[in-house]
């Protein structure tokens, strides 16, 4: 059977598709190896620095690929035979001392060339183990001859960063240039130790703490005070209100400290009085007692205990109402005791001081240096 010509151009058609498909496919797959095997180093050429992703496999190639050639007087840190890594830094500097003797002259000259040189202050991270150590020793190396001729030594040290350890390698002199190395800016609350001016040395421990300062108010209630106007124009334990009290409202300033994201301290730095308080306004007998409400008769009571020297001796005690002769059982609220004592004396007369103990009474509920103790009586 003949096969129709559009049937022979649709699968023709459909064949080119596919194989465009797989091409593109092929395609999108090596370039997505390509950028995922990229290493991404630091070159310092000349005292330039720049970051650069590379396919290449070490530092020779890295160098050729990049189009640098070397001289007899140059220097390559770390070695040319290095294995590239990510974050690796390569400096191609010349070398510390290049001695150089005009010909007919009896003095030999010399040129000094920084290393690297224009490179400014930098910082290699974790130089202590992996491809940074092989980095670091050599730069210690090269920069040994490097002292005191306009080249910055090169130290390790420990930077603490709002509390993260971070072991560099850098040429930094001073602590505020390290700190800038390695891009801290610090502001005006921040803690630098030792000081920027402090000069670094091979095991320096710099310690950088983030501080901020932050400010709230907040809202107090302002308790009112209770004014009792004592008269003997009423009967013992009666007590009438004259006015009610009201709290009071202010607004408080407080000042906190936070450090490496922490509260440190907090601290009041100001309080301004919304509304003052309004004083409660009561009068009452002489030394009234404060009898717990639901309490039938009045034969207990919650106050105050203090003891004085009656002149006789004995379990005896004094109180503003109850009668002479009653038998009170006292116990102490703090620590459960109890003690019976027998009323014979009056008082005390001071307000919430419902009782007054001789001092054998007192010194079985507690010692006598308390003065004054949380009572309830019951009689």
């Amino acid at each position: 059977m003949a096969v129709r010509p559009t049937r022979v151009r649709r699968l023709r058609i459909h064949r080119a598709i596919q194989t465009t498909t797989f091409a593109v496919s092929i395609a999108l797959v090596a370039a997505t190896w390509f950028i995922a095997s990229r290493t991404h180093v630091t070159l310092v050429v000349g005292g330039h620095a720049e970051s650069i992703s590379t396919n290449s496999e070490n530092v020779r190639e890295l160098l050729q690929v990049e189009g640098i050639t070397l001289d007899g007087s140059d220097r390559v840190v770390p070695p040319l035979a290095t294995a590239l890594a990510d974050g690796m830094t390569v400096v191609v500097s010349p070398a510390p001392w290049v001695p150089d003797t005009p010909s007919g002259s009896s003095q030999a000259s010399f040129s000094v060339n920084q290393v690297p040189a224009g490179v400014g202050v930098w910082t290699v991270e974790g130089a202590s183990s992996g491809p940074a150590a092989r980095i670091a020793a050599e730069l210690v190396e090269a920069s040994a001859s490097a002292v005191d001729i306009g080249t910055s030594r090169v130290v390790s040290v420990r930077a603490v960063v709002a509390g993260k350890v971070h072991d560099v390698l850098t040429n930094a002199r001073t602590t505020g240039e390290l700190l800038s190395a390695m891009g801290i800016t610090p502001g005006v609350h921040d803690r630098v130790r030792p000081p920027s001016s402090t000069p670094l040395h091979a095991g320096s421990t710099v310690v950088f703490e983030r501080v901020r300062i932050l400010t709230r108010e907040f809202r107090r209630t302002i308790p009112f005070a209770t004014r009792t106007l004592w008269t003997t124009a009423l009967p013992i334990g009666r007590v009438d209100v004259i006015s009610n009290g009201m709290a009071g409202l202010a607004y408080v300033t407080q000042r906190i400290v936070m450090v490496n994201g922490r509260v440190e301290s907090t601290s009041i730095t100001g309080e301004r009085v919304a509304r003052p308080p309004v004083d409660a306004v009561r009068r009452a007998g002489p030394a009234s007692p404060t009898v717990p409400q639901g309490v039938p008769g009045g034969h207990e009571a919650a106050g105050q205990a203090t003891w004085y020297d009656p002149p006789w001796s004995g379990f005896t005690a004094a109180s503003p109402w109850i009668p002479f002769g009653t038998r009170v059982t006292v116990t102490d609220v703090s620590s459960g005791r109890t003690v019976i004592v027998t009323i014979d004396d009056r008082g005390p007369f001071s307000p919430g001081r419902i009782i007054d103990l001789s001092p054998e009474a007192f010194s079985v509920l507690s010692p006598l240096g308390r003065g004054v103790l949380d009572v309830r009586i019951s009689w």
